[in-house]
Order: C-alpha cells, then sequence, then structure tokens
C-alpha cells in the first residue's frame, strides 16, 4: 500500500521539488497551494492538488475533512507553505506582520490540529519547514524570523505530546533557497514569495533542498539544516550568538 503525504504550499519550488521526490517513491501525495494554473498542473494519478486559502480556517477544515475521508492515515505532513517579509520594523505596518504569522504559524496550526488523528494511525511525521531565520536573527526580517521562531517552538513542543503517539514532528531549516530569485518587492508591504530575496547568498536549488530533507525525514532527525548556510549559521549561533549577529549584519546588513 502506497503512502500519504500532505504537502502545503506544493506549487511552490521547493514544495513543489519535495512533492516530486515522493512521488518517483510511489507516494501518494495531497497537493495544497492557492488555486492557479501551477497547482492543477500537478494532478495526476499520484498527486491530487486541492487549491485553498490555509489561513481560512473553514477551507483548512474542509481540506482536512476531505482529505482523512479518503486517506484515514496519513503517514507524512510537510508544512512547506509560506511568505518571506523583507523591511526594516520602522518602515512596516502591523497588518503585514499578521499577514506572515497567520500564513507562516498559524496556518500550520491549524491543519496539524485536524490531521493529528490520521498522523497517529500512521505513527507518521509532521515537518515544518523552517528557516535559518528560526534560530538566529536575520537582518530585516522580523516578521519572518518571529514567525518561524513560533513554527519551530510549536513543534518542538509538539513533539512531546505526540511521542507516545509513535508521532515524530521534525524541523528542517534550509538556507537561501532560490525558488523566486528576483521577485523580493512582489508586495508593496514587503511581503513576497519564498526564496526571493536579492540578499541571499551561496543558494541552493529546490532540488538539492528536498534531497537533503527527505533523508533528514527517513532518518527522522529532529532537525534537519539544510545546506551548508543552514549548517555554519546554526554552528556559530550555537557557540556564539554574538559572533553570528555580527557575521550576519556584516554579510546582508548593509
Amino acid at each position: 500500500m502506497s503512502r500519504v503525504a500532505v504537502i502545503t504550499g506544493a506549487a511552490g519550488g521547493l514544495g513543489g521539488a519535495l512533492a516530486a521526490r515522493l512521488v518517483t517513491r510511489g507516494w501518494q501525495v495531497w497537493a495544497l497551494d492557492l488555486p492557479s494554473p501551477a497547482l492543477d498542473a500537478m494532478a495526476g494519478p499520484q498527486v491530487t492538488p486541492l487549491g485553498l486559502d490555509l489561513t481560512e480556517d473553514a477551507a483548512v477544515a474542509e481540506a482536512a475533512a476531505r482529505i482523512t475521508a479518503t486517506t484515514p492515515a496519513i503517514d507524512l505532513v510537510i508544512h512547506a507553505a509560506g511568505i518571506t517579509h523583507i523591511r526594516a520594523l520602522a518602515d512596516s505596518d502591523l497588518a503585514s506582520h499578521r499577514r506572515v504569522m497567520a500564513i507562516n504559524h498559524f496556518a500550520a496550526v491549524a491543519l496539524t490540529r485536524h490531521l493529528l488523528p490520521a498522523v497517529r494511525r500512521a505513527r507518521g511525521v509532521h515537518l515544518a519547514v523552517s528557516s535559518v531565520a528560526g534560530f538566529a536573527p536575520l537582518h530585516h526580517r522580523t516578521a519572518y524570523a518571529a514567525s518561524k521562531h513560533a513554527l519551530e517552538g510549536f513543534f518542538k513542543s509538539l513533539a512531546s505530546e505526540e511521542a507516545p503517539h509513535g508521532v515524530a514532528c521534525l524541523i528542517a531549516a534550509p538556507s537561501f533557497v532560490a525558488t523566486n530569485p528576483g521577485r523580493a518587492e512582489a508586495q508593496a508591504d514587503g511581503t513576497a514569495r519564498p526564496g526571493s530575496a536579492s540578499d541571499g547568498f551561496d543558494e541552493m536549488s529546490p532540488k538539492a533542498a528536498a534531497d537533503i530533507i527527505l533523508k533528514g525525514v527517513v532518518r527522522r532527525r529532529a532537525f534537519i539544516p539544510a545546506g551548508r548556510v543552514a549548517w555554519a549559521s546554526w554552528w556559530i549561533n550555537r557557540l556564539s550568538p554574538a559572533l553570528y549577529a555580527r557575521l550576519m549584519r556584516r554579510r546582508i546588513g548593509g
């Protein structure tokens, strides 16, 4: 019997790469994202696309009900949906911060809650796609870093609740992934599609990041840094947060 995965942000670069990799391994994939031709194009024998706005509670509940009615046991839920926000706090408004939190954090919380029983039945995995900004500061990313810190805190805490059910909660922290290069200023409020930052460096492809992340999932590693920048940032920040902050400001602080 095929294993089943649910992926949010599935029509994006990293989400799409993760879906493609799982399909080649024989998985059945529920692909969740905003309605779009790109999402529709994913439809196939192993992929069922669901177009919805993950910030709408009723839509999330309806999608979860449809998924679990068809596949009552889910092996893997990947929370890859997200947006970035590249702007100084002094030039930001509260609405943009709330939007980032709604998409990057609360959408994952809502879907996780609805799918808890199904993942428990499979003794499966919740995988949160975080970022270097989820464990360390990042210049001009106050909203984005806050949302990723919240995401990590949520899943690290949920891990202890779900462990008795045989369920793992894992966190992937990719470094700069080039999924939407050159589109950093897509919105007037500073929000943009992930992977579009113009100040990124040593960028990796979505396929390379997906391969690293899925290897970590197979091993059920609680924390999966993906890329040289992610590994270096994790170690430096762990050993000397002050040194990390200085290096970060020098590299992308302008």
